[in-house]
Formats: structure tokens, sequence, C-alpha cells
């Protein structure tokens, strides 16, 4: 709104201040803008844009933070269940109000410290042995592990 307003007030026009922002807003909404300005001066709307908030509140917010600090560790599932709310507002409320993300394990191969020398032994050969080059035109490839029972999920571990 203070883009737009100095904007215009500077002399731009409506498409000028559009193009300007690279469509961040509807060339309506700025048409409608400058037309307030024009007639009070400044951009009073009478209500922000867009619905009420009716569940993503401060207070519920507030109540998700709140369960997930508790000691007793609780799926994203069954906190919806205990605040009676929807499993999708809470999962908005805690991506996008608490920047909460899944968390994926990591699974490493553990190994000994036998195989940890053999690799180092490995490398170096490897740096002695062959220029840059050559190096470039090997293809190193990893076992693969396949399930028998299905797709394997690390974040339902």
């Amino acid at each position: 709104q203070k883009v737009v307003l100095s904007k215009y007030q500077k002399g731009d026009t409506p498409k000028q201040i559009y193009h300007d922002l690279n469509g961040g807003l509807g060339l309506r909404t700025i048409e409608r803008w400058c037309q307030m300005i024009r007639r009070l001066g400044t951009i009073t709307l009478s209500k922000p844009p867009g619905g009420p908030r009716l569940v993503r509140t401060r207070e519920n917010i507030q109540k998700v933070k709140n369960r997930l600090r508790r000691k007793k560790k609780v799926s994203a599932r069954k906190i919806p269940m205990e605040l009676d709310m929807s499993e999708r507002s809470v999962r908005r409320i805690m991506k996008s109000d608490l920047g909460l993300y899944p968390y994926e394990k990591v699974i490493e191969p553990l190994l000994s410290d036998d195989q940890k020398l053999k690799r180092k032994q490995f490398a170096n050969w490897v740096r002695t042995n062959f220029r840059k080059e050559d190096t470039l035109k090997i293809l190193f490839s990893d076992e693969k592990m396949f399930d028998i029972d299905g797709v394997y999920n690390t974040q339902n571990d």
C-alpha cells in the first residue's frame, strides 16, 4: 500500500505501478486504491482482506505449541483429536505459524574401524595411482536394499 501510494503521488499511472510491481498486485486492486487516494488522500481499507481467522487464532496456535512442548511425544494426527480441530488446520499451524516440518531420519551404515581403515587406504590408493581426468571416468555405485514387506517410510518410524 505504501509503495502504491508513493508511486501514485509521484505521478505514475496504475498500469505503470502494476508493471513496476511485476504483477504482485492485481491491476484492478491498484486502480481501486488510486481512486481511494484521489478521494481520501490515502488508502484506507475498511477491513483486512480475506475472511476472518476462525481456527488459526493466536489461542489455537498457542494450544498447539504448548501441546508440542510437553515431554510426552504425540503424532501430528493425534493433536487434532485432543484439541478438537481439523487435521489440516493443525498441520497448517505447525508449518506456517510455528515453522515445523516432518523430521526424517537419515540411515547411515555402521562402519567398523577395519572398514574405515580400508576406505581410507582405498581413497589414498586412488589418489596416488590415478590422475584427476581418470577419476572422472570412474563410476562408484552402492548396493541397493530391497524390502520384501513393502516401502520403508522413515517418517513413520
